[in-house]
């Protein structure tokens, strides 16, 4: 069997479908919906199905290279010739009799030809020659020549030969409120509305209907005589479903009776005894989905993505298909479910809702050696769930915005269920829904959100229930008395505030511990994970932890030195936090060691405050080269910035004093464990989700220093002299960043001091784009203290007590190259075209896409685009390593190598692929490959992962029109149904 669909793949993409494809011969039908392009068929039950409505985007994450950000295509036909149905058939539900009028003609005949009109006043037949044209009400029929019998009130239309070209034109064109009607002749009534047609074609819904002889009915139904079903809007069709008779009831559907499919004018010898095609009003409709059928060798034979479309009204769309799994010997192999629900409403908001359900084997159901590969993947749990939901509103003026972004389930659910790289090789997901609002006359801002993370790894989980933040902008309190500035010094005072509150709920409870090691009792010493679930509440509501901040901030007049060059900004910071639960500590004697005991509820209150000032400047320095030279000038910019923060320390009042006893038990603490360090402020009383802010004594100088390097360069491109030079930027950011602590820092109970590091690490980065093609940047952090044998960091500089001068330690850097290809270099090339890439991970370059909506279409514009991507990173140990003991230990603790591209090897066939390989592991890291072939009405798409525990293929051949999309044959083999 895969012998046999691997052969009819490489015929088909190899050219044996190629003939049936040239339109130089098999031209468009006039006026017929444009062919659509073909879609990323992904039958990954987390990725979207649906695709765009007609003329919207499909915005987000693209699933994979090569994809289409246009507009949807439209399914409205062109107005020169085929109309789709544009009225619902009406009956008359209450058969009320209508008063005939005297006339047989109800309304007036308008009628015109371009070369003649002969009437016969006897006979009262009218002849209209060459390109004829009459109108009755709603009825019009176009055709080279018409005739109009008054007497019996009919009409009839046929074609002419052209006897140059050998071929009919201007054959009958007839349209109604039904639809339109391209035939070799017609003959209809305009009294009873009933008509003959012969050797009609006409459109519903997505699909065209061809028969031989066609009787219309008055209710606008019609019935056919060897008739033709097709969604390929080519004069001969690719294919098509021939039966004998059928009945069309328009804007709802088509019955056929016995049936058979005729492929590139081949028949088919399996036919089915009657046909079902539904023909949706404005091209949306209800309807089932048919499964596809697989096999795997160990959950043997299934049926999947199987269920039903419900289409209520054209702002909502549900999906619901569920998969089956046979299985082997006497254990089945599984079930799932998958839901998508999309909605949108135009200038309101739009997203989609999905929550799939997972049934599967932890564990081989077969254990032979033949049917047992080692590194098969299998689920940690029986049953796994995933909810992902998008909603993106449309922001409104003065109007609140409701955004949700979730991505949450089964920590073991994107192990086995998923092929998405994204989705399958990400270790951490959070999910934030938030309802934000800015008063429209008060300045006053509010937000409400509600959050959850989650380590698939480790199973942690974290609720944020909720998070709620209210702020008052920046207000100038002179201003509030008087309407007219003076530019008065004291004018640029300035208050704000803004409050945040929070209750946060953990599944993980961390270890109990006391610093240098003090007995604790009660408690665990290893931290563990309360399982999410509903008999679980309690506990997981007992690990909560809550919070409220008031922040209040006092803006200075700020002022100007050095020729106003200096700009110095002083300002005034107050805080105050609440919890609602304390910690009381209790010392022991007769066991030697602390108890901790958690008071709740009480309120507690801490408060801190704090003075900052800070003062910048900007200048510049050019060197300009004389002379006819590339290089015209070198301009450097130097942004330095200095600033000064003071808080005291707050941590020798007694509201922080965390000991039942006060100072004196601490006392008898520390005399028991003189030979520990102990600071008081390791022993806090406050239990919450903000740390207390009684901190150390804080006197500190900051340093930043940031540069910008451009070069003027001649522009070789310019050939009128209107643009002779362009910019060339070597150094879009060489930034520096450190600190020096002059406060007293911790100390214990005795004034020794806990720790004395007052020289923060050095933090170094660069970042460059380079002809907008190539982008680098490189961070890193340097440490001027040594390190004793465990890799503590002690109270001595890198150039003290040693031979060789050292100034700096490196602790970490990370380098990141990013090139793309097909950039903006050629504005007049094809392969200009805008395209959304995901962005590095610098911060300064953006943050990554939102999640997708619809499915993807494939652009087969794009001649060829790829992205390549290096990082590398490095860190120090955290203790020094001997080789001698560790053997080999690489230098990078991150090297590696991620290719993106997608090629367009013929006009209809496009290969796409994503590729990442780690050089530390050497190994890839989910390769994959795909191709889709364009055959006009029908298209080939494949995916294939080569190596590793997910590797498998799929292959599909499918109609791309929406009501035939269960006409497909696919053969996969992946890890979905292994």
């Amino acid at each position: 069997m895969l012998a046999g669909v691997v052969g009819l793949c490489f015929w088909l993409l190899g050219g044996g479908l190629a003939p049936a494809l040239a339109q130089t011969t098999n031209p468009r039908r006039p006026g017929s919906v444009p062919t659509q392009p073909a879609r990323n068929l992904n039958y990954d039950r987390n990725s979207p199905q649906s695709p765009p409505p007609p003329g919207e985007r499909n915005v987000g994450q693209p699933s994979l290279p090569g994809v289409s950000r246009k507009p949807a295509p439209s399914l409205t036909p062109d107005s020169t010739g085929l109309a789709v149905d544009t009225s619902r058939r009406v009956r008359d539900s209450l058969n009320v009799v209508i008063l005939k009028r005297r006339s047989q003609v109800e309304t007036t005949v308008k009628y015109g030809a371009k070369d003649s009109i002969q009437f016969d006043i006897t006979t009262k037949i009218a002849k209209l020659y060459n390109k004829a044209n009459v109108d009755y009400g709603k009825m019009n029929m176009k055709a080279a020549l018409i005739t109009v019998n008054y007497g019996t009130n009919t009409v009839q239309a046929i074609g002419r030969r052209d006897t140059v070209k050998h071929r009919m034109v201007d054959q009958p064109l007839f349209k109604d409120e039904a639809g339109t009607y391209s035939a070799g002749n017609i003959s209809y009534n305009f009294k009873t509305k009933k008509g003959k047609i012969a050797e009609v074609v006409t459109q519903q819904g997505e699909g065209y209907i061809h028969a031989e002889v066609v009787k219309k009915l008055p209710d606008n139904d019609f019935y056919g005589l060897h008739g033709r079903y097709t969604t390929c809007n080519l004069e001969h069709p690719h294919f098509y479903i021939e039966a004998g008779k059928m009945k069309v009831i328009p804007g709802q559907k088509v019955v056929t009776g016995p049936f058979h499919m005729v492929i590139a004018d081949v028949p088919l010898p399996i036919g089915l005894p009657f046909g079902y095609f539904p023909t949706p009003h404005a091209g949306r409709g209800s309807g089932f989905i048919i499964p596809t059928f697989g096999q795997g060798q160990q959950r043997g034979y299934s049926l999947t993505n199987g269920g039903y479309y419900w289409a209520p009204n054209d702002y909502i769309g549900l999906r619901v298909t569920g998969d089956f799994y046979a299985g082997n010997a006497d254990r089945i192999g599984g079930y799932g479910l998958a839901t998508e629900l999309t909605y949108r409403k135009r200038y309101k908001y739009q997203g989609s809702f999905r929550f799939t359900y997972a049934n599967q084997p932890t564990a081989p159901l077969l254990t032979t050696t033949s049917a047992v590969n080692s590194d098969y993947l299998y689920s940690n749990s029986v049953n796994t769930f995933w909810i992902s939901w998008n909603h993106s509103p449309t922001p409104l003026p003065g109007g609140g915005v409701f955004s949700a972004s979730v991505q949450a389930g089964s920590s073991s659910y994107n192990r086995v269920n998923t092929l998405n790289p994204r989705q399958l090789l990400s270790a951490t997901f959070s999910s934030t829904i938030s309802y934000s609002k800015q008063s429209r006359r008060l300045p006053i801002n509010y937000a409400v959100q509600l959050s959850q993370s989650q380590n698939v790894q480790t199973g942690a989980m974290d609720f944020t229930l909720p998070n709620f933040n209210l702020g008052l902008a920046r207000q100038y309190p002179y201003l509030l008395f008087t309407k007219q500035s003076r530019g008065a010094w004291y004018e640029q005072f300035a208050l704000s505030y803004n409050l945040v509150a929070q209750n946060r709920i953990s599944n993980l409870v961390p270890a109990r511990s006391l610093a240098a090691d003090v007995p604790l009792l009660g408690g665990s010493t290893t931290a563990y994970t309360i399982p999410v679930s509903f008999a679980n509440v309690g506990r997981l509501l007992h690990n909560a932890q809550n919070g409220m901040q008031h922040q209040f901030q006092i803006t200075l007049p700020g002022f100007a030195l050095v020729g106003r060059h200096i700009q110095v900004q002083p300002s005034v910071n107050y805080g105050e936090t609440w919890y609602s639960q304390r910690l009381q500590y209790s010392y022991l004697e007769r066991v030697r060691a602390v108890k901790v005991d958690t008071i709740s509820p009480a309120f507690e209150r801490a408060y801190s405050y704090s003075a900052n000032v800070s003062a910048s400047t900007n200048f510049y320095g050019t060197v300009v080269f004389k002379g006819d030279h590339y290089v015209k000038a070198i301009r450097h910019k130097v942004a330095p910035s200095i600033s000064y923060a003071y808080s005291p320390d707050l941590a020798k009042n007694s509201q922080y004093d965390a000991f039942l006893g006060g100072a004196p038990t601490f006392g008898s603490l520390q005399s028991a464990y003189n030979n520990r360090i102990l600071d008081p402020r390791q022993f806090t009383r406050y239990q919450g989700v903000y740390q207390s802010q009684a901190s150390t004594q804080l006197s500190q100088v900051a340093f930043t220093l940031q540069n910008q390097i451009e070069m003027k360069v001649r522009n070789n491109r310019d050939t009128t002299g209107t643009d002779p030079y362009k910019k060339v930027s070597l150094a879009d950011g060489i930034d520096l960043a450190i600190a020096y602590n002059f406060g007293s820092g911790r100390r214990d109970a005795r004034g020794r001091p806990v720790d004395s590091l007052k020289l923060s690490n050095l933090s170094l980065g660069y970042r460059v784009q380079v002809a907008k093609k190539l982008n680098v940047v490189v961070s890193s952090a340097f440490s001027f203290y040594q390190r004793d044998s465990t890799g503590r960091l002690i109270n001595r500089y890198l150039f003290e007590g040693n031979d060789k001068f050292r100034l700096a330690r490196l602790l970490n850097a990370n380098l990141s190259l990013g090139y793309q290809f097909n950039p903006a270099a050629r504005p007049k090339s094809k392969a200009n075209i805008p395209r959304a890439v995901a962005p590095s991970n610098d911060p300064v370059l953006g943050s990554p896409l939102q999640q997708q909506i619809y499915a993807d279409y494939i652009d087969f514009d794009i001649p060829w685009e790829a992205t390549i991507q290096y990082t590398a990173s490095y860190t120090t140990s955290g203790a020094p390593i001997r080789p001698t003991l560790y053997g080999y230990v690489p230098l990078l603790s991150g090297n590696s190598v991620s290719v993106n591209g997608s090629v367009k090897l013929t006009p209809n066939l496009r290969l796409s692929t994503q590729l990442n390989y780690d050089l530390v592991k050497q190994e890839f890291a989910l390769p994959t490959i795909n191709f889709t072939r364009d055959l006009h009405c029908w298209q080939i798409s494949g995916l294939w992962i080569p190596v590793g525990p997910y590797r498998g293929y799929n292959f599909t051949i499918a109609a791309k029109s929406s009501l035939l999309q269960d006409l497909k044959l696919n053969r996969n083999k992946t890890i979905l149904n292994r």
